[in-house]
């Protein structure tokens, strides 16, 4: 099938491949509210766009007057399919850091800032844990000094926490609740 034909198909709803090509807004009436549903049909019409631009490349580096109809069916294809996938994006909520861009027309590979954002969160997690280390250090010295101070104040303290945390976990066990916090499924 040379190119005018892949195009004049492509005009009548079937690519060059015997693949469908939507045409109208049925995909997106049908577009389901699941957000992993509404991508992958966004990633699909991103295909069909890229195969029908690959067509109207086909249909006008061998333009004549005869390929005239399917170049203007393949550009109204094109239209409605990039129609189609505007409509569909809309319900798509992904939002792309603008350093994820920038890398992107920089030329440089976005995987990148995916590696930056990682090491960051290690350094400051570390940061964080070396705090905490240094708090739990603060506590245990203090606990020290007052048991050496206060020993009878101190054994009641204890007490006080030990049943405080046997009822925070009675309670999270109740409540279906884990100890970090997060709900049980």
């Amino acid at each position: 099938m040379d190119s005018s034909q892949n195009a004049a198909t492509a005009g009548n709803g079937v690519g060059g491949n015997g693949m469908i090509i939507s045409q109208g807004n049925n995909t997106a009436a049908t577009a389901v509210d699941d957000p992993k549903q509404n991508l992958n049909q966004v990633i699909n019409s991103i295909q069909k766009t890229l195969g029908l631009l690959h067509q109207l490349y086909l249909t006008v580096s061998s333009f004549n007057a005869a390929s005239q109809l399917p170049l203007l069916q393949c550009l109204n294809s094109l239209v409605m399919e990039l129609d189609n996938m505007v409509k569909l994006a809309e319900k798509c909520s992904i939002q792309v850091p603008m350093e994820v861009l920038n890398l992107i027309d920089d030329g440089k590979n976005p995987d990148e800032f995916t590696r930056d954002v990682i090491n960051s969160c290690i350094a400051k997690n570390q940061i964080t844990k070396g705090k905490t280390d240094a708090f739990k250090g603060l506590r245990r010295h203090l606990l020290e000094e007052l048991e050496q101070t206060f020993p009878d104040e101190v054994e009641s303290y204890r007490e006080i926490r030990a049943a405080s945390a046997a009822e925070s976990k009675r309670l999270a066990q109740a409540q279906s609740i884990l100890p970090n916090g997060d709900m049980k499924v």
